[in-house]
This record gives structure tokens, sequence and C-alpha cells, in this order.
């Protein structure tokens, strides 16, 4: 018998008492916000198609996107346009809001509130005309701040105008994406940072107190110097870029304490903080190479918790704790995205962090996700649960799963947890079998399909064998499990010869595929007790919920 066929099991099998009360809240940081592009993209049918069925059937509250002002939303107009001869300047700029009219009324008729990423610059108010991504997205400091505060100002006085300032309220504001990435997503220093911070901060608390601001949602940490200055010392990561073992590092977060001091020094508001946690770096070597870093599987976990001891010795300890983007890299072309081994990743993530965050933003719920341009071919590493035809990957059935948790945790072991609503009162679990061949590592980018493959076989398979008491006497239990094997659309189009262009008809057995999930059932006892006796293959997720 192969190791990877051997059995373990993850420990004594224990036995929960599933009646009130609960010993802890269970709190769902893995659907309380989730990632997309830009704001453009918000405005096709197939998008929206897409995210209506991700806030349906995996719970999304909030969405965070950027380009809120870049110039194919046409909100800051410093000239007529109309295309044909010189584009004549206005007096005065104006600020039109057709185009985020229509993304935001979608949003919030679907009930999903905007955590407003404010950005990037419109190319009239642009520093400098270098761009980023397929799209161009301006990322300067403005050549006038007080032209940007007048555009903030009226774009959040709109939406209160539109939506009423009780519901405005309950949105975030961000400042900014990721402003320590010299010259890719800032051309200006730290502190011309700063300084956007906190003009918009006080001009958004101008328009009322209530509304909630923050930053400086900077890129993952690193163990060296190179933001310790005003722009990135390349200098400073050579050692990173050699280290043998990247996890004896001291990973620390960037710009995350220095922004809480010049808040506290200069009366700015902090309601929360924000940053991205993705596992990884890209650190530049001595002779000027990027070397790609991946963390161990913890790595989240880690930073979390150091965060959280960096917010409690600030000046606000109560601010929230919010990560914008995060998945297991931070390429829109890891074929990783499109695999289970990567729904098993952020499963075992998601289920660790829950108590250390307000809220962990998956990047992103589509491949509808232009900064590359668009992806070629229906799998091609691209950030999203579904694909660009809205098929679903493994990650997509991983968030359904976890999103059927109830609000109270019941118990918590090393391959899942077991909760409870406290509105019906039912029972559910979540368990995953991350291999222990893994050794505690993370899932690694890669460019291929086949060499993600090669993860299939580690193991072993794990027995999860509990007892709930309390619950529903003859009450009906669905399992659900993805693994390799189940749930895995990905390999049904590598069969078919991994065709770029999909007809009708191989989309339509794509979908199928993606849906067939291992199904079973576990019915409860007539005294009131569901024994749970699952064994879960390397890579598998599984999910028991009663049914009605």
């Amino acid at each position: 018998m192969a190791e990877s066929d051997t059995m373990s099991s993850e420990g004594s099998p224990i036995t929960v008492d599933g009646r009130p009360p609960a010993a802890v809240p269970l709190h769902h940081v893995w659907n309380e916000c989730v990632g997309a592009g830009r704001a453009n993209e918000g405005l096709r049918a197939d998008w929206q198609a897409q995210l209506r069925e991700a806030a349906s059937r995996l719970g999304f509250r909030y969405l965070r996107f950027h380009g809120l002002f870049h110039d194919d939303m046409f909100v800051y107009r410093a000239a007529y346009g109309g295309g044909f001869g010189p584009d004549e300047p206005l007096p005065e700029p104006v600020h039109t809001f057709a185009y985020v009219d229509k993304v935001f009324d979608f949003l919030v008729d679907l009930g999903v509130k905007p955590f407003v990423e404010l950005g990037f610059m419109p190319s009239a108010l642009a520093t400098e005309h270098r761009t980023v991504f397929w799209w161009g997205a301006h990322c300067s400091p403005p050549n006038d701040m007080d032209r940007w505060v007048e555009l903030v100002d009226a774009t959040v006085r709109h939406w209160v105008e539109r939506y009423g300032l009780d519901e405005v309220r309950t949105w975030r504001f961000e400042v900014w994406n990721e402003p320590n990435l010299v010259p890719h997503f800032w051309t200006g220093t730290r502190t011309e940072y700063f300084e956007l911070y906190e003009r918009t901060a006080r001009a958004i608390k101008l328009i009322d107190e209530g509304l909630l601001v923050g930053g400086p949602s900077t890129s993952v940490y690193v163990p060296d110097a190179r933001y310790e200055g005003e722009t990135e010392d390349r200098a400073a990561q050579a050692q990173t870029a050699a280290a043998a073992d990247p996890d004896v590092l001291d990973w620390r977060p960037v710009w995350i304490q220095e922004l809480l001091e010049h808040c506290a020094e200069r009366g700015v508001p902090v309601d929360f903080v924000s940053t991205h946690l993705y596992p990884t770096d890209f650190a530049f070597g001595a002779n000027g190479d990027m070397v790609a870093i991946t963390r161990h599987a913890d790595a989240t976990r880690d930073d979390l918790l150091r965060l959280r001891s960096v917010l409690a010795a600030s000046a606000f300890p109560d601010a929230e704790i919010h990560i914008t983007e995060w998945s297991s890299s931070p390429s829109s072309r890891d074929r990783m995205h499109d695999t289970v081994f990567a729904a098993t990743y952020i499963t075992r993530a998601y289920l660790e962090c829950a108590a250390l965050a307000d809220s962990i933003s998956y990047w992103t719920f589509s491949d509808i996700f232009e900064e590359g341009g668009a992806g070629i071919g229906p799998f091609h590493g691209g950030f999203g649960l579904v694909t660009e035809q809205g098929i679903h990957k493994p990650t997509f059935h991983a968030f359904e799963m976890l999103g059927r948790l109830g609000d109270e945790l019941l118990a918590a072991t090393e391959n899942g947890v077991i909760s409870r609503s406290s509105a019906t009162g039912r029972v559910s679990a979540v368990f995953h079998n991350y291999p222990a061949q893994m050794e505690g590592a993370s899932v690694r980018m890669t460019s291929s399909h086949h060499e993600a493959l090669a993860l299939a076989d580690l193991g072993p398979a794990v027995t999860i064998r509990h007892r709930v008491e309390g619950v529903r006497p003859g009450g009906v239990y669905a399992v659900e499990r993805l693994d390799p094997e189940h749930g895995n659309a990905l390999s049904r189009w590598l069969e078919m010869g991994e065709p770029v262009n999909l007809t009708r008809e191989q989309a339509a057995e794509l979908a199928r595929a993606a849906g067939l999930l291992a199904r079973d059932r576990i019915v409860a006892t007539d005294d009131g007790v569901l024994e749970i006796d699952l064994e879960l293959p390397g890579w598998a997720v599984a999910s028991i919920v009663e049914v009605d």
C-alpha cells in the first residue's frame, strides 16, 4: 500500500454537546468581504450575474475593487470630450457619477455593501502619466491636493444623498491601494501618502463623523528594511532573497505602525487598518534578479497575531482589522488558483484565522479580471472562484461549505470545526485534510497545471470521528466532499485537451463536472446523537449540514 493511501486519525474522537449554550462565537471572516478587479468590470452583465450568485450562495456582504476614479468611469471631468478636434477644457472640473451609479445601485440593491477603495488617480489630476495594468491605472499623487479632496468630498456626498446616511455609515472607505509599491501603485513617497491619507480622512469626517475610514492598504509583510525609508530600497532585500529558510525571518507589517504614529501625533482618524497578507514575497537579490518566496501554511495566522499586537500597543487599539486582499498568491496567472489544493489551503487558513480579523477578503470572486488583460483559456490561473464563463472552481465549493457553518463554535480540531446556528440551533461542520506530507508548507505558485497536480498523491487520508449529542432526533444531515476526484472541473478540462475556446457543449460539461461532489447522508439517532465518521483523502474538504 502506498504511503499516501495509508490511514491516520485526526486524534481522539470528541463528544460535543450540540445544545445551548455554545462556548464562543464563530466569525465568518471568509465572507465578510470579497474582491473584484475594477469598477468598470462591474458594468458587465456576466460580472453582475456571477456576483449575484456569489452573494446568494456564498454570502458575501461587502465588495472591494480598484479603479473607482479611473478615467473609464468618467467621474472627474476636466474637459468636454466629444471625440472630434481638440478636447476643450472645462472652466472648472465637473464630477459625473452615471457609470458609478450603475455599479453601486446594483450592489446596494443586491444587499452587498461597498468597501470603497479610493483610487486610482484621474489622469487629469495625475502628476505622472506612466501607468500600471493593461487598463492603464494612474498611480501618482495628485497635482492639486485640493482638487483631490473636492473629488472625494463630492463623491461621498453624492452617495449620502443617493443611498442615505444610515446606509453609507455602514460602508468602509480605504485610502488607496498598496502605496508602498513604488512606482507600481504609487509614484510618490511615504510622506506624500500620509498626506493623502490625512487630507482624505479629514474630508470624509467633515461630511459625517460616523463614516469609517482607514488604510494604509499596504502589501505583504517583509523581513527587511526595504520600506523603512520614503521609497522602496531594493538593496535591502538581498538577504531575504538569499535566505535558505524564509520562515525563520522576522516578517513585519509595512507602514502600519508608522501611519498609526503619524495619525496619533496629528489627530487624524483611523477607524480601521488594512493590509494584504498573501503568504508570499518577491525580493530582489544581490544581482538584481527577483526571487519568488513562499512562506509556511500558518503565515497568515502569524501575520495577524503580529498585526493585533501592533494595534494593541498603538493609540488606536479598537480599530478594526481588514485584510483587503488575500489568496494563496498575488498572481493572476498562478495555475494553483484553479485547483482543489488551493481550496483546501484557504479552508484551513480561514478556520485558523476566524477570530483574528474583522474581514479577510479573498482576491477575487471572478476571473473577469483584466489587470494583465483577459486570461487565455477558461483555466489560466486567475484569482477567481469562478472562471470567466462562470464555471465553479474548487475554491467556490470551499467558500460554500464555510458559509454553511453556524455562528457559534462548538468544537475546533486540527482538521476542522463543529458549529451551531444561534438562530435555528442546527449543527453543521467543515473538515479538511491538508496533507501531513506537506509538512506545514503552503501551496506554491506555479505556471503549470501539471506541475500542481503532483500534489494530488500526497496524504495520508484521515478518519474524522466525533459524536454530537443533543441534536434533533432523526435529523438528516447532508455530507458533501470536495477532493481531487470530485467537484474538480479543472481535471475534466485537462481531459478535454485544454481547449482555449470552449464550445457551448464543453462549457456545459465543465459546469456539470464542477458540481459533481461526493454526496452522502447521516441520520441522527432517535435519542439525538449525531455520529460523524468520515474518511477524507488527501486534499479533501467536507461539509456536514442538517437538511429539512
